[in-house]
């Protein structure tokens, strides 16, 4: 009796440790009965995780998904990686204003085949399966859709934040945004989805799938959300427009750089996200940090090699660009507790002569111009020869003049 009495402990431990794994940084799971009552089925489940081609490359944001995905692969579950070529003509209006502009057929395949490349850097090629939701799309006809358009009421997708707000404001919403949460909806119908992970932002579109799935006679699929990651700013989503972003085909060098001028809080949500380290480990990184027995830059060291040996081939990539790292900022010896400023781009630049004068590196502009022609400045260890250049906001980097002053400056 005693022996069965431990195997059971050992396995309510075990179902305990892939529950916490499988729900590590989530926001929110709904529901969550459900989704225990599913694992407990002793099946692979279908995950599936949507991403419409809008942009030419990936970076660490949807990387957050990526890595969940890979989480559930890990545990033996099927992984549906959808490619929303369709959908991607249509635009996802969520968290927009104004009605966005869809794209080309041409500019979404472009962007699908892009995709397919870098996901495999996370992904085990061989168990994830691929699909494309005009394959079930394009085959609908005008009086399908208008079929499935009649299974949601225009009440329901006012209820939707952004869409209440452009209403509230007066704002168009053309007819076209509202068939988007349902054909995204219907994709969950379509694949018999389980389990469909997605950003905060995408709650809505996923509890319609929840709806649709009720609706066509199928077990409603657990709903995932992952926060929105933010970029190296530390303060808006991670985003390419914003030039805040760390992109998955980003070379070394300059992944560990960027990876390297996030602030040292922001560092733990990264570690909490992009990680696959243990969160025990992690904790005990922060615990020493906490208590100055550790450098965080050393820990910041750990964080940047595990992405940089995840996404270019192995171990030796991250040590490498960690070596070529230290290398570049020993010319100059960067100190340990530099100042760390925040600055106000209003005009969505800042020209760096009046940064370095207001970061109090330079007593005046003229001197900020005067140092940088003499080759003085340095942003990240290279020095720049324009006293024009414009510093985007979102930026965060480390200036320097001449061989003593320092100072890590945030554009917000």
């Amino acid at each position: 009796m005693g022996a069965i009495r431990n195997l059971l402990i050992w396995r309510e431990k075990l179902q305990e440790e892939v529950l916490n794994n499988l729900l590590r940084g989530a926001e929110e799971i709904l529901v969550k009965h459900e989704f225990v009552k599913k694992l407990e089925e002793g099946r692979p489940l279908r995950i599936k995780a949507g991403f419409d081609p809008t942009a030419p490359d990936l970076h660490l944001g949807h990387a957050v998904l990526i890595n969940k995905l890979k989480q559930f692969q890990d545990y033996g579950h099927e992984i549906l990686f959808l490619i929303g070529d369709f959908t991607g003509m249509i635009g996802d209006p969520t968290g927009k204003n104004v009605t966005r502009k869809p794209l080309t057929q041409e500019e979404v395949l472009a962007n699908a085949k892009t995709y397919q490349e870098q996901i495999f850097k996370i992904l085990d090629p061989d168990k994830t399966k691929i699909v494309f939701n005009s394959t079930w799309m394009s085959a609908m006809s005008s009086a399908d859709l208008i079929q499935l358009a009649a299974k949601h009421t225009v009440a329901r997708m006012l209820e939707r934040d952004d869409f209440s707000k452009r209403y509230k404001g007066g704002q168009a919403i053309a007819i076209h945004e509202f068939l988007y949460p349902l054909i995204q909806g219907y994709d969950s119908v379509v694949m018999k989805a389980d389990v469909e992970l997605g950003g905060t932002d995408q709650k809505f579109n996923l509890l319609v799938g929840r709806q649709l799935q009720e609706i066509y006679g199928q077990s409603p699929q657990i709903v995932l959300t992952m926060p929105i990651l933010e970029g190296v700013d530390g303060v808006q989503k991670m985003s390419k427009s914003l030039n805040n972003y760390i992109g998955i085909a980003d070379a070394p060098d300059d992944m560990f750089g960027k990876l390297m001028s996030i602030s040292d809080e922001l560092m733990w949500r990264y570690f909490e996200l992009l990680s696959f380290e243990k969160m025990e480990r992690i904790n005990a990184y922060k615990l020493a940090c906490e208590s100055g027995t550790e450098n965080p830059r050393n820990v910041k060291y750990e964080l940047a090699k595990e992405i940089v040996s995840r996404f270019h081939g192995g171990v030796s990539a991250g040590e490498l660009a960690m070596q070529n790292f230290i290398a570049q900022f020993q010319r100059g010896v960067i100190p340990d507790d530099i100042a760390e400023i925040v600055l106000e781009a209003s005009s969505g630049t800042y020209c760096v002569a009046n940064l370095l004068k207001d970061a109090g590196l330079t007593s005046s502009t003229s001197e900020a111009v005067r140092m940088i022609n003499q080759g003085a400045v340095k942003i990240d260890g290279e020095k720049i020869s324009d006293p024009k250049l414009g510093i985007p906001s979102g930026s965060n980097h480390i200036y320097q003049v001449g061989k003593r002053k320092f100072a890590r400056v945030l554009l917000s």
